[in-house]
């Protein structure tokens, strides 16, 4: 008998790492502080009438090639070196990747992030994602960014929800994504899924997780900007981001496997009764 798959999915700048990953590398890089890039970023998206993600993306390339720093690939990969985690993080995929197999099921772990993909494959925590879903740059043939290849913002971001769900992870492949496809016959059930974000970015997520049977968290630094998530009915739950052995969230995530697995063992006991096995 195949073991249920379970999908735990992140944002990943204030969810995983502590700030906006290009605060880290990329934006010092640039003579610049962090709030003179995001203004020159959400002024030009307000006057264009940009998509914010787009218009930060633009500012990148934009600023790169006036600085004399053509935006390169390998440089954003290598900034990933210097991104930083909140508590507990790096420990955190292989222990619940243990308790998740000693419970009979089998944990998959995704990024669905805003930030930049290049940056992500980057960091130390790159390998334990089966798939991550980001922004990125189409590069020239000298190697620099041209234009955004991928443009992940805040309400596209449930498509790769759908996705994981179908198991369409080509993000060129809109074809089988589309494609009807019975419920029980998709690779993670929406029932199996588990949502970690940190704010307002994250609700079309979060809502899709509530209203099809999922789980979402929200994890904070400051609980004041989540509690009304919470209040709102829009999250299941709230946490400090600590992602230490014993916190909890850490005792919440293992009761949400347990109960996935247990859901799934009787599903298919009842199955198993009604074809007369």
């Amino acid at each position: 008998m195949s073991k249920p798959i379970i999908a735990m999915m992140y944002d990943f700048d204030r969810t995983l790492s502590t700030r906006d990953m290009q605060e880290f590398s990329f934006i010092p890089s640039l003579g610049m502080d962090s709030g003179a890039f995001w203004d020159f970023a959400n002024v030009l998206g307000t006057r264009e009438h940009m998509d914010s993600i787009l218009a930060y993306m633009y500012a990148m390339v934009k600023i790169s090639e006036d600085k004399g720093r053509p935006l390169r690939r390998e440089h954003l990969v290598r900034m990933g070196e210097g991104v930083e985690f909140f508590d507990g993080v790096s420990e955190w995929f292989p222990r619940l990747n243990r308790y998740a197999e000693a419970e009979g099921a089998q944990l998959e772990h995704y990024v669905i992030s805003s930030g930049m993909k290049e940056i992500i494959e980057g960091t130390a925590i790159a390998k334990e994602f089966r798939s991550i879903f980001a922004c990125e740059f189409l590069y020239d043939a000298r190697g620099n960014a041209v234009w955004p290849k991928t443009d992940v913002n805040y309400t596209n971001k449930t498509q790769f929800v759908y996705r994981i769900n179908k198991g369409v992870l080509d993000v060129a492949n809109d074809i089988d994504l589309n494609r009807s496809m019975p419920d029980d016959s998709k690779r993670v059930p929406f029932c199996n899924m588990i949502y970690i974000g940190d704010g307002l970015s994250d609700v079309p997520c979060m809502k899709m997780m509530k209203a099809y049977g999922g789980y979402s968290i929200a994890v904070y630094q400051d609980r004041r900007k989540v509690e009304s998530l919470l209040e709102r009915n829009r999250v299941d739950f709230i946490y400090p981001a600590d992602y230490r052995e014993g916190s909890g969230l850490d005792v919440t995530v293992k009761h949400i496997i347990r109960k996935i697995t247990i859901g799934e063992t009787l599903y298919r006991e009842n199955q198993r009764q009604k074809r007369g096995e």
